[in-house]
C-alpha cells in the first residue's frame, strides 16, 4: 500500500477537522469575545503578561507542546501495534480530544485572568484539588525537564556539529525579538534574516563540531552540556518573554515548518510502501493495545503536558480571544501532522525486520537493538529527504537530529517557566518570596539538576506516559467544570475526559500490577499513589462527572 495516499487522507481529515470541528467548538464552547481585554493586555507587565504577534505566539506554543513526544510515541506504537492503530488514534484523537483539550484549556485560563487550570480548579473543585493537581503538575515538570535535559546534553555528545547552531539560536533570537518589539521590525524581513542567519549557523556547525574532551572541569561532556542547559532554562524561565523565549520558540517553529515540508515532499517523491503491517498484536511487549497504545503516543494525539503550556505561558500572550483556535487547536492538529509523518517514516522509510537483524534501515534494529528512538528517527527522516534533488542521507539524518534538538530544549526552558508559575500561584500569597521568579525557577531547576545528575529519574520515567495522559484527563474535568459553571455545555470535554480518565486508570493499573509482579516495588507503589489521587479528584468532581449532589 502506497504511503502517499494514507497520507493526503490524513492531511486533509486533519485541515476539515479544523475548519469544521475546531469552528464549532469556538462557537459552541468557546464563545469567543474579542470586546474582553486578554490577560495579556489586562495584566500586562513585560515580563510574562505579554500580548505577542499572533505567528510568534503559534511558534512558540507549538514548540513548546512538540519536544520529543511526537516523534518516540508513534515509533512505539507502530512497532508494538502496527500502523493502522498508531495512525487512527493519532487521527482520531487530535481532531476530537487533543485539540479540543489545547484549545478549552488556553481559553478557560484566558478567560479567568490568565491563571492555571491548577488555579482555577479551586475555584470550581475545591482547595484540595488544586493542592493535589498543583503538586503533581509540579513534580510531573521536574521530571520532564530532568529528562529532557538529559536527552539534549546526550545529543550534544553525539553529534557535536549541532552545538553551534543550538547555542547561536539563542542569540539570534533575542536580536530578533529585540528588533521585533522594540524596533518594529517588519516580522517577514526579521524571520528571513534570522532562518539566514540560523542557516550559517548549521553550516559552520557542520565544519567545526564542538567535540569536548573525556573530562572537562572534573566531569563528563554529558554532565558539562547539561549543567550548560539547566543554567540556560534557569534565564530563559526568568528573562521576559518577549526577549528570548517567544522568538527561540517561534524560529524553531520553521526548523519543524522546513522539516515537516521536506518529509512530505520526500514522501511525495519516493513513495515508499508501507512494509509494516497494519496490525501487529492486541499484546505485545508495551501490554496490551487498550490501554497502553493510548498512553505511548500521547503528544500527537492528547497530551497532558499540552494543557500546561496553554494555561501556563500561552494564556498570558494571547493577544484577542479570535486567535485562540489558530494556536490552540491549531498547534494540536499541526502536532498530528508531525506524528502522522513519523509514522510513515516508521512504516515505509524504515524496514520491517521482527528478527531485529542489523540493518542500518531496520525499524527493530534501531529500536530494540540499538535502542536509541532517536537515531531511528533521524535515520528514516534521512532516508526519506535523500530522495530530494540535492540532499543525501547524511544531510537528511543530519537536519533531522536538528530539528528534534530544537523541540527538546523549547520544551525545557518552557517546562522551567510553568513550574515556576504552578510553584507561585499556590505558594505565592502565604510566602512573597516564592514569587520572586528567579527563586522560583532556581527551586525546580535544582530539584531537575538532582535527578538528571543522580540518573535518578530512570526509576520513575516508565510512568511519566501514564501520568502525563492523567494530566489530560483532569485538566478535561476541571474545564468541564468552568463550562457548567458559566452554563456552556460540557458534553465536548466531559466525554473525552470520561475516555482519558478510564484509560489511564486501567494504565496504571496494569503497569502497577506488572511492577510488583518483577520486584519493581517504587514504581508499583507510584502508581497506586496516582490511582488514589486520581479517585480523590474524581470524588470532588463527582457533581461534574456524575451529575450527583455535593456538599461543600
Amino acid at each position: 500500500m502506497s504511503t502517499l495516499i494514507i497520507a493526503a487522507i490524513l492531511i486533509l481529515w486533519l485541515i476539515l477537522g479544523y475548519k469544521i470541528y475546531g469552528s464549532f467548538i469556538e462557537k459552541k464552547v468557546v464563545k469567543i469575545d474579542n470586546s474582553r481585554p486578554t490577560p495579556a493586555r489586562e495584566s500586562y507587565d513585560g515580563i510574562d503578561y505579554s500580548p505577542a504577534k499572533k505567528s510568534l505566539l503559534f511558534g512558540h506554543h507549538f514548540s513548546s507542546i512538540a519536544g520529543a513526544g511526537p516523534i518516540i510515541g508513534p515509533l512505539l506504537g507502530v512497532l508494538y501495534f502496527g500502523w493502522l492503530g498508531a495512525l487512527l488514534w493519532i487521527a482520531l484523537g487530535s481532531v476530537f480530544l487533543g485539540a479540543v483539550h489545547d484549545y478549552t484549556s488556553l481559553m478557560t485560563s484566558v478567560q479567568n485572568k490568565g491563571t492555571s487550570l491548577a488555579d482555577i480548579s479551586e475555584k470550581t473543585l475545591g482547595i484540595r484539588t488544586k493542592i493535589i493537581f498543583s503538586v503533581f503538575l509540579w513534580l510531573s515538570l521536574v521530571l520532564v525537564i530532568a529528562v529532557f535535559a538529559v536527552v539534549a546534553s546526550q545529543t550534544l555528545v553525539s553529534q557535536p556539529e549541532i552545538v553551534i547552531p543550538t547555542f547561536g539560536l539563542i542569540f539570534i533570537a533575542m536580536i530578533f525579538g529585540w528588533l521585533t518589539y522594540k524596533k518594529g521590525i517588519n516580522i517577514l524581513v526579521g524571520t528571513v534574516l534570522a532562518l539566514f542567519l540560523l542557516f550559517l549557523l548549521i553550516y559552520f556547525g557542520d565544519l567545526l563540531p564542538v567535540e569536548l574532551p573525556a573530562q572537562i572541569f572534573g566531569m563528563s561532556g554529558q554532565n558539562f552540556w547539561f549543567y550548560i542547559l539547566i543554567i540556560y532554562s534557569l534565564f530563559a524561565s526568568s528573562l521576559p518573554v518577549w526577549f528570548l523565549l517567544q522568538p527561540r520558540d517561534y524560529i524553531s517553529t520553521w526548523i519543524l515548518f522546513l522539516g515537516l515540508g521536506l518529509g512530505y515532499l520526500g514522501l511525495i517523491v519516493s513513495n515508499p510502501s508501507i512494509n509494516a503491517p497494519a496490525f501487529v498484536s492486541f499484546t505485545s511487549k508495551g501490554g496490551p493495545l487498550w490501554p497502553m497504545l493510548f498512553v505511548i503516543i500521547a503528544c500527537g494525539a492528547i497530551s497532558g503536558f499540552h494543557s500546561i503550556v496553554a494555561s501556563g505561558t500561552t494564556a498570558k500572550q494571547l493577544p484577542d480571544e479570535s486567535s485562540g483556535k489558530l494556536i490552540g487547536y491549531g498547534g494540536m492538529i499541526t502536532e498530528a501532522a508531525l506524528a502522522g509523518l513519523v509514522i510513515f517514516i516508521a512504516s515505509g522509510a524504515l524496514i520491517w525486520d521482527p528478527s531485529a537483524v542489523q540493518s542500518q534501515f531496520g525499524l527493530q534494529y534501531l529500536m530494540t537493538s540499538v535502542g536509541d528512538p532517536i537515531k531511528a528517527f533521524a535515520t528514516g527522516y534521512g532516508k526519506l529527504v535523500s530522495s530530494l534533488p540535492g540532499l543525501t542521507l547524511v544531510i537528511g539524518s543530519f537536519f533531522g537530529m536538528v530539528m528534534l534538538n530544537a523541540f527538546v530544549l523549547t520544551s525545557l526552558d518552557t517546562g522551567t517557566r510553568l513550574g515556576r508559575f504552578i510553584f507561585s500561584e499556590l505558594l505565592g500569597k502565604k510566602a512573597p518570596f516564592f514569587r520572586n521568579r528567579w527563586a522560583a525557577s532556581a527551586l525546580i531547576l535544582v530539584f531537575a539538576a538532582i535527578l538528571g545528575a543522580t540518573e535518578s529519574y530512570k526509576a520513575i520515567w516508565p510512568l511519566f506516559g501514564a501520568s502525563n495522559q492523567l494530566v489530560a484527563a483532569i485538566a478535561l474535568i476541571v474545564v468541564s467544570s468552568y463550562l457548567v459553571g458559566i452554563k456552556r455545555p460540557k458534553k465536548f470535554t466531559i466525554y473525552p475526559a470520561y475516555f482519558m480518565l478510564l484509560t489511564t486508570l486501567a494504565a496504571l493499573f496494569y503497569q502497577g500490577y506488572h511492577f510488583f509482579k518483577n520486584r519493581g516495588y517504587l514504581l508499583g507503589c507510584v502508581s497506586i499513589i496516582l490511582i488514589i489521587l486520581a479517585f480523590v479528584i474524581v470524588y470532588e468532581a463527582r457533581a461534574i462527572l456524575f451529575n450527583v449532589s455535593r456538599k461543600s
